[in-house]
């Protein structure tokens, strides 16, 4: 027995389950019941002395209670070490208060996981002024993955045009755009981003002209109101770009927005498994069976 176990929520059942059969770790699905009064009644499976919880936490509020009831029970049963798989991790963007009596969700998500896992691995965190995700979690281990090597190694089996040009909508995505671009071998382009309020923003290239004739990859962290994803696929119309794909890691939206982006000009648009969605083209389990791979040797000290 390697001492490791994994537990998941039922929304991530499929991806969990193949996750344990890589890792030959043991699967058990946190049981959650509600009272008629709206309040919930969780049960953990058998803890093992190292428990990984898998939980995407797209629409948390609920999922964030079932974790502290779920981390409850296993530290109580015999859980020595609790490590918190959330590949999509919520409440990241507020990471500052911009008007008097608003709460900064990051620093109130980072104490709640600071006090209750020894480590949190996320992919792709939604970070703005925060440089890293371990000044999030100071007390204990954190990690953020990147999705960019599992979007590239299933990309690189569909013989992209080598005319395909990787853009980002803004400033914020510059990261991944050039690490896709560099890893597919193509070229790369970020836009400049106005944001006029939280569904308003504007989108503009420095050349254009760049862009003309050329099939576009539009890459994206996370796509929630679907926004800037739709305002950067009409300015790369307006700029004459051949067919335009969307891959994505976090897709939040709502399925209803495929009509949206189609109609914006996005021929097609990809998510890996990050939260359950239709979009779901890019398993991450390779990613996060590697960054687990440390835990087999701490469970057996």
């Amino acid at each position: 027995m390697s001492g490791v176990g994994l537990q998941h929520l039922s929304t991530a059942a499929r991806d969990a389950r193949r996750l344990a059969a890589l890792l030959a770790v043991p699967s058990h699905e946190i049981d959650v019941q509600r009272f008629p009064d709206g309040e919930l009644r969780v049960a953990a499976g058998p803890a093992a002395p190292t428990t990984i919880i898998y939980a995407p936490l797209d629409q948390p509020n609920e999922k964030l209670l079932v974790l502290l009831f779920a981390a409850e029970a296993l530290r109580r049963e015999g859980a020595k070490r609790l490590v918190l798989l959330a590949p999509y991790l919520p409440y990241m963007r507020q990471d500052a208060a911009f008007r008097p009596g608003e709460a900064i969700s990051q620093r109130v998500i980072g104490r709640l996981f600071n006090e209750t896992f020894d480590r949190v691995i996320t992919v792709d965190a939604h970070l703005h002024r925060t440089a890293t995700l371990q000044a999030i979690f100071p007390d204990i281990e954190a990690d953020d993955l990147s999705a960019m090597p599992a979007i590239a190694d299933a990309l690189r089996g569909e013989n992209l045009d080598a005319a395909t040009m990787v853009v980002g909508p803004d400033e914020e995505s510059r990261p991944w755009t050039g690490d896709l671009a560099a890893r597919l071998g193509l070229a790369c382009a970020v836009a400049r981003k106005t944001r006029h309020g939280d569904r308003s923003v504007s989108i503009s290239f420095g050349d254009s002209s760049v862009l003309a004739g050329r099939p576009i990859l539009l890459v994206d962290d996370i796509v929630s109101s679907g926004g800037t994803l739709i305002a950067c696929a009409k300015e790369l119309a307006a700029a004459g770009a051949g067919a335009i794909d969307a891959v994505v890691t976090h897709a939040l939206f709502p399925v209803e927005m495929l009509g949206a982006f189609g109609a914006a000009g996005i021929r097609s648009i990809r998510s890996t498994h990050s939260v359950p969605h239709p979009t779901n083209a890019f398993p991450l389990d390779r990613t996060i069976a590697t960054a687990l791979r440390k835990e087999f040797g701490a469970s057996a000290r």
